[in-house]
């Protein structure tokens, strides 16, 4: 309530020291709540495998072997035709052979070491009671999975389709690392309002990715921003780590950053730190982001990063 009277009364008094507010396109603002919504939804189906896996292991965790990804259809499929180990055994091998063709599984070795380990797995417990209550929760759980696995393909090809219409697009999709899942989150996080940020202090500030520096007497601590938009942050945040084996300088200065001490997190957050300042760059200017420009800024400022890049080479 205290915060509330003071922003109105900062409101009645000061309104020439307010900015307004000037609301983005609709296809700008249709995206932002999409990349967001399916952020969520990501989460929902990470939520959903680990609670299939935990199921799993109650009684059948061979199949967490048998595939490598456990967010599939083909492994919800599988689990649908197959859901224990008794009825994977029984399976004759021509119908194995086929079900993973008609998935798509062209290496004929995989399919062989596939149906090698089904033939050889020894069950983890006969108990009725632990297999028939866990299956059940499989049975429900693959089809709780199959519609996130489908629900967040519609959200990809609807974000697409908004995402290659705005003309910005075309300064973050060629971005390594950001693929088309990070590429449009980025494009949402500028936006289209290029007066709303001054400089690219603000955007490290309002995203919380700067962090505040407390200082009493001869005590100072920094620590990062409690306030701020989550997932703005952290789309930030997911794009640099992305960049660290995709770009020389960014790998180069994450690995300073570790050797000075810096646990994996600070050191993702301070390379998201120089990201947003280049990306600002590039975006107030209009310019698509190019390493070799980049890297010979470096060497005329002679930034000590190509020290760490040369060791690296």
């Amino acid at each position: 309530p205290t915060d509330a009277e003071f922003a109105l009364d900062y409101l009645m008094r000061h309104p020439e020291k307010l900015k307004a507010l000037k609301p983005q396109s609709i296809p700008m603002r249709k995206l932002r709540y999409l990349v967001e919504a399916r952020d969520r939804l990501k989460a929902d189906q990470s939520r959903c495998v680990n609670r299939l896996v935990q199921a799993l292991k109650h009684y059948y965790p061979q199949v967490l072997d048998w595939f490598n990804e456990h967010n599939t259809i083909v492994f919800c499929d599988f689990l649908k035709q197959w859901p224990t180990l008794e009825k994977v055994k029984r399976a004759r091998r021509t119908k194995l052979e086929r079900f993973f063709a008609d998935h798509n599984v062209r290496f004929a070795h995989v399919i062989e070491d596939r149906i090698q380990a089904i033939k050889a797995a020894t069950p983890l417990t006969h108990d009725e009671a632990v297999i028939d209550a866990h299956r059940l929760q499989v049975e429900i759980l693959i089809e709780q999975l199959r519609l996130t696995i489908q629900a967040l393909k519609r959200f990809d090809q609807e974000i697409a389709s908004i995402a290659e219409q705005l003309p910005d697009y075309a300064l973050f999709s060629p971005l390594s690392g950001a693929g088309k899942v990070i590429g449009p989150r980025l494009l949402a996080a500028f936006g289209e309002d290029r007066d709303r940020y001054r400089a690219a202090d603000q955007l490290q500030k309002s995203s919380g990715i700067a962090p505040i520096t407390k200082r009493s007497g001869n005590t100072t601590w920094v620590h990062w921003r409690w306030q701020c938009p989550k997932f703005l942050r952290q789309t930030f945040v997911e794009y640099a780590a992305q960049t660290i084996n995709k770009s020389a300088w960014a790998g180069a200065y994450y690995r300073q950053q570790r050797a000075k001490g810096a646990s994996h997190n600070a050191a993702v957050r301070a390379l998201a730190y120089k990201w947003i300042r280049i990306l600002y760059r590039c975006w107030q200017t209009r310019t698509p982001y190019d390493e070799s420009k980049y890297l010979e800024a470096l060497r005329r400022r002679g930034s000590p990063l190509l020290k760490h890049l040369a060791e690296a080479a």
